[in-house]
């Protein structure tokens, strides 16, 4: 093969791989590594008990990174995993309720909880 010929190959390869990514990300819920479109957008409320007593929103914001409530552009499971890496690192003794309150694209509301 020529020089020529492996450039396309490499290029129809890349496009392939691509194009792969983005049909993927129409069937599952962790898009992380697809090129696709954020085309959802998740309104969410995060409540948060630790023992007894709630955490306030600037405590959630500051344990989690995001919002106590607000709007995410990506896929509602992309919450979930960063609210559940977050309290696997800080709760080891399970003493943490997590109630996440979520809309995706203004549809019906659901619930998330940890643990579940």
């Amino acid at each position: 093969m020529s020089d020529m010929h492996w450039r396309i190959a490499l290029g129809v390869l890349i496009l392939a791989l691509q194009a792969f990514a983005i049909a993927r990300a129409r069937f599952v819920d962790d898009r992380y590594f697809c090129w696709a479109p954020f085309d959802q957008q998740t309104k969410y409320e995060i409540g948060v008990m630790i023992g007894n007593e709630g955490l306030a929103p600037s405590q959630v914001q500051k344990r989690y990174r995001r919002p106590a409530e607000g709007v995410d552009n990506r896929s509602a499971h992309h919450l979930f995993d960063i609210i559940t890496r977050a309290e696997r690192k800080f709760e080891k003794w399970g003493r943490s309720r997590v109630v996440v309150r979520y809309s995706v694209n203004g549809h019906e509301e659901r619930e998330w909880r940890y643990p579940q």
